[in-house]
């Protein structure tokens, strides 16, 4: 009969909890992947990220797909993109290159939609009383994106909870 293990009253530092909670994200890809397609516009700029898009990385082998004259172009840079990449990850996480060709660019985001007029006049009221400078302004800024998320219907919530 297997005995269950023994309890820990008291504080435990997160370390010690890290791995368990973590264990079954990591199982089902590895976070050198995560971390290069989260941070791919800071690893290889903007304009190259906004024509690839990394697909995978399996054994050493990172797939970017892109559309087919920007494949050829990134086939130059590929000694400079491992090592950029690598840099970033901090480990030797990627050997080589593949390139999947698409047939369009990655499509861009599209833009949000125009703040309502009633939004900006409320903010810059709510405002109005206090002196000109930096605080108003971040003031002002974040009551228009308040006003702005509410009159879209969408809800604040606490995600601590």
């Amino acid at each position: 009969m297997a005995t269950a293990p023994p309890r820990v009253y008291g504080s435990r530092t997160i370390g010690a909890l890290l791995p368990r909670v973590v264990r079954p994200a990591f199982r089902s890809g590895s976070p050198a992947a995560s971390q290069i397609m989260a941070d791919w516009s800071a690893i290889v700029g903007p304009m190259l990220a906004a024509v690839s898009t990394p697909r995978r990385l399996a054994a050493g082998t990172l797939t970017i797909a892109c559309a087919g004259p920007v494949a050829m172009e990134l086939q130059h840079y590929a000694t400079e993109l491992i090592s950029r990449i690598n840099t970033h990850l901090g480990a030797a996480s990627v050997r080589a290159l593949r390139f999947v060709q698409t047939t369009a660019a990655t499509p861009a985001a599209a833009p949000p939609p125009p703040m309502p007029p009633e939004v900006a006049a409320a903010a810059e009221t709510a405002v109005a009383t206090l002196p000109e400078g930096e605080l108003r302004s971040a003031l002002a800024a974040l009551g228009r994106a308040v006003l702005t998320h509410e009159a879209r219907g969408k809800r604040w919530t606490n995600r601590a909870r």
